[in-house]
């Protein structure tokens, strides 16, 4: 694509541009322009739905960011203690170069499953994200993503990872489908290829990423370097999106109600790499460095969160039949949701935090998230539908929900 700058690409690669792009369609909603009403005199009740929900999960308002962490616990399992106990012998570098490891290959692994899939732990079954979650942790403590089998991964083991490792590790058959098993692959397969002779992966490891933290950043350095480097070090793992000046822009769509393409017409969102954000800064912190300014990031527009807004009322489709089709993440439909969603979470975070007298920094969206949309949308979705699924219908490839 041409019709991109350099500093359009930069400035799309950036927080503020998730808020900015998100903020026209937003308007555009308001303004009765997209396929949903907007009833913002339904936000209140909401943001108190989702402040009951948070007392209920953490009563005591201690809560971590929302990232991967939290869903490697599930079933009151410390599997984090099973890790740190295999990695014992390193230092303290190298545990958190495999943090961010394993971090990263199960965040790439946790686009939806669909409602059939489940996983099997000893006597507990798993399904969604949790299962995905557990899946995933155990392919890597068997070594799955390492050429040598360690508890690691290295490009060697990842370009060779393939579906049938994925298919015995996630226990999928035909009475177990996972949805986008080919598109999981292709990432974990692409994400090996990235960070070869990558100068941001040194050597050759996604944990590397720490090391070049350090060397361009010393020990404190800002939630946005992480997310640049995510950005810029993986980007060219999303496949068929927008790419411009040689940089693949990974989670912008072009949204055709703005026009044809140009900087005006493209929407950002950023879901997994933020995601991933937000999951990186624990290990890094675990390292004695310090990170600052995770009040700076977005919310995801995934469909958890997405759901609850449209479950609880706040956002509505004009056409309800359309609760019957699938969607693909491309449709104007689609990245209407997305985008809604994202200024609708900022919005409830401000009178979350308001109602908590707590300031952005003391209590950034990322425990918001944790805390209670994400699960306020899953109990409205296990209330309204018997398969918990979110109330419009997606076509995933498992790259991108």
């Amino acid at each position: 694509m041409t019709d991109l700058t350099k500093e359009d690409v930069e400035y799309l690669l950036t927080p503020q541009a998730i808020r900015d792009t998100t903020a026209a369609v937003y308007k555009n909603a308001l303004e009765g322009g997209t396929h949903f009403k907007v009833h913002e005199n339904k936000l209140n009740d909401c943001a108190d739905f989702v402040l009951d929900v948070i007392y209920k999960n953490y009563p005591s308002l201690k809560i971590p960011f929302h990232s991967r962490w939290g869903h490697f616990q599930v079933g009151g399992v410390d599997r984090i203690k099973l890790f740190d106990d295999k990695v014992a012998q390193c230092d303290s570098l190298e545990k958190a170069r495999r943090k961010i490891e394993l971090a990263i290959t199960s965040v790439l692994l946790d686009a939806g499953a669909g409602p059939e899939w489940s996983y099997k732990e000893i006597d507990k079954v798993y399904n969604r994200s949790e299962g995905l979650a557990v899946a995933s942790f155990h392919l890597f403590l068997e070594g799955s993503f390492s050429e040598k089998n360690e508890c690691l991964a290295d490009a060697k083991g990842l370009q060779a990872f393939s579906k049938e490792t994925l298919e015995k590790g996630f226990q999928v058959d035909e009475n177990n489908p996972l949805v986008g098993v080919q598109g999981r692959v292709a990432l974990i397969q692409k994400l090996g290829e990235t960070v070869k002779d990558n100068k941001y992966f040194p050597g050759d490891r996604p944990g590397g990423m720490i090391d070049y933290l350090i060397a361009h950043k010393g020990d404190q350095f800002k939630v946005q370097d992480i997310l640049e480097v995510v950005l810029k070090g993986l980007g060219s793992i999303w496949p068929g999106r927008i790419q411009s000046h040689g940089v693949n822009l990974g989670d912008v769509w072009h949204y055709s109600s703005f026009g044809d393409f140009s900087a005006q017409s493209v929407v950002c969102f950023h879901k997994l790499s933020q995601w991933l954000t937000y999951s990186l800064v624990g290990p890094i912190e675990e390292a004695g460095l310090s990170v600052s300014g995770a009040e700076e990031l977005t919310g995801l527009a995934e469909y958890r969160n997405g759901g609850l807004f449209l479950d609880f009322g706040v956002i509505e489709l004009k056409d309800p039949s359309l609760l019957n089709q699938s969607h693909l993440p491309q449709s104007d439909l689609i990245i209407e949701w997305r985008a809604l969603t994202i200024q609708l979470l900022d919005r409830i975070g401000q009178l979350v935090q308001n109602r908590l007298q707590k300031s952005p920094a003391d209590f950034p969206l990322a425990k918001v998230l944790e805390g209670g949309t994400w699960w306020a949308g899953r109990k409205l979705a296990k209330q309204k539908r018997s398969d918990s699924s979110p109330p419009l219908k997606l076509e995933s490839d498992g790259t991108v929900f």
